[in-house]
């Protein structure tokens, strides 16, 4: 069966079988029992295991899974239906997929539509494709590069990067001419809250919409709620979730860890651009 990939090592069109990948080169990648394969060339790679580790995708998965980012899910699916109403979607790309629980509630809404595109999803994390894998069944999963994706020029119509690098050679790359993009970027405020507890002066994410060469701004959609977190671990597990995680004193990651509850605002703005013909 014919792949939405392609050969990360020559760029050759991959078909695939229940257990391998291969182009018409000889090259082979393996599709494990977990149902993702790997993309990643040995040179592109910075670490053993690069990506989220094993304990930061657990924690993610049960925070999403609890459905406090639901209205981001819903939000960024009405969006992308009704940017394709008049045009058939035959290939959906998420970059930066992570455990696949905006990649899923894409497909669903899709298909329910009429749609049911081939989905890819690529990430860097093994251990987020396996759940993204295990989510998505009818999609395919690679660990691979957003800024190398392993996929043909102008084969995708519709791509979405959730909070992952904005990689827009490569997203201009692989779009169809028109094809759409829609892009997820935190609010002012979003998290506002918990950065009071983690940061004497804390300061507000900057929300200024840029303009992208090859690409025509259309919408935006705004996603505005208040959450309320009632355990220590879903709220560590939403600190993970955040580049906070890598960035905040000690003093600040220990007043966070002794909370019970919080309460703190969300809020996220999908941006919908259109590549240029």
């Amino acid at each position: 069966m014919d792949s939405l990939f392609c050969c990360p090592l020559c760029g050759a069109a991959l078909s695939f079988d229940e257990h391998t990948y291969r182009c018409p080169a000889g090259h082979c990648f393996d599709r494990g029992a977990a149902g993702y394969t790997h993309l990643l060339p040995a040179n592109k790679k910075h670490s053993k295991n690069p990506g989220d580790d094993k304990e930061m995708v657990a924690a993610r998965s049960a925070f999403l899974d609890k459905g406090y980012y639901a209205p981001l899910r819903d939000a960024l699916c009405e969006l992308a239906l009704s940017a394709t109403e008049e045009s058939p979607v035959h290939t959906l790309l998420d970059s930066g997929c992570g455990e696949g629980y905006y990649t899923a509630g894409l497909y669903a809404a899709l298909a329910k539509a009429g749609k049911a595109p081939r989905v890819a999803g690529v990430d860097l994390s093994k251990f987020a494709l396996r759940r993204a894998a295990k989510r998505l069944r009818e999609g395919e999963f690679a660990v691979a590069s957003v800024y190398h994706l392993p996929l043909a020029d102008q084969s995708i119509d519709l791509l979405t990067n959730v909070f992952s690098p904005l990689a827009l050679d490569e997203f201009q790359r692989v779009l169809k001419p028109q094809g759409t993009f829609l892009y997820v970027v935190p609010s002012a405020l979003h998290l506002w809250e918990l950065k009071q507890v983690l940061y004497p002066n804390p300061y507000e994410n900057p929300s200024k919409l840029d303009e992208y060469p090859g690409f025509v701004y259309r919408t935006s959609r705004q996603v505005r709620y208040t959450v309320h977190l009632d355990s220590s671990a879903d709220i560590m597990a939403l600190f993970g979730m955040t580049p906070y995680a890598w960035k905040t004193p000690q003093a600040g990651v220990e007043r966070l860890r002794t909370l019970q509850e919080l309460d703190t605002q969300i809020g996220f703005n999908i941006h919908l651009y259109q590549r240029n013909p």
